[in-house]
């Protein structure tokens, strides 16, 4: 079994920054792809906000490109997420994401969640 638990949420005004973590653990041979998703209130679907694969190599929403830093510590299998310049519609639960690998190998990595860490910013 594999846990992810992200830290990092909170209440920010516009202009602000915060810094998302998330940290894997468990039954852990590596990991593929790691990202974060949010759900915007009102929405059910989550959105992808930034990824990062273990090669290093990221992928970004458009809406946040720029303002908006992935990265990850293969080493200590966690990701972080740098949001800069907030704004008020980046108010949402955020979630960390991660492809894993676990032992007896498969050949498949498996997708797991994080419980979701609230941010909200006010404007």
């Amino acid at each position: 079994q594999v846990q992810l638990v992200e830290s990092g949420g909170g209440l920010v005004q516009a202009g602000g920054s915060l810094r998302l973590s998330c940290v894997a653990s468990g039954n852990i041979f590596s990991i593929d792809d790691m990202g974060w998703y949010r759900r915007v209130p009102g929405k059910q679907r989550r959105e992808l906000v930034a990824s990062i694969a273990n090669t290093g190599s990221t992928n970004y929403a458009d809406s946040v490109k720029g303002r908006f830093t992935i990265s990850r510590d293969n080493d200590k299998n966690t990701v972080n997420l740098q949001m800069n310049s907030l704004k008020p519609e980046d108010t949402a639960v955020y979630y960390c994401n991660a492809a894993v690998r676990s032992r007896p190998l498969t050949g498949i990595a498996l997708p797991y969640w994080g419980q979701g860490t609230q941010v909200t910013v006010s404007s």
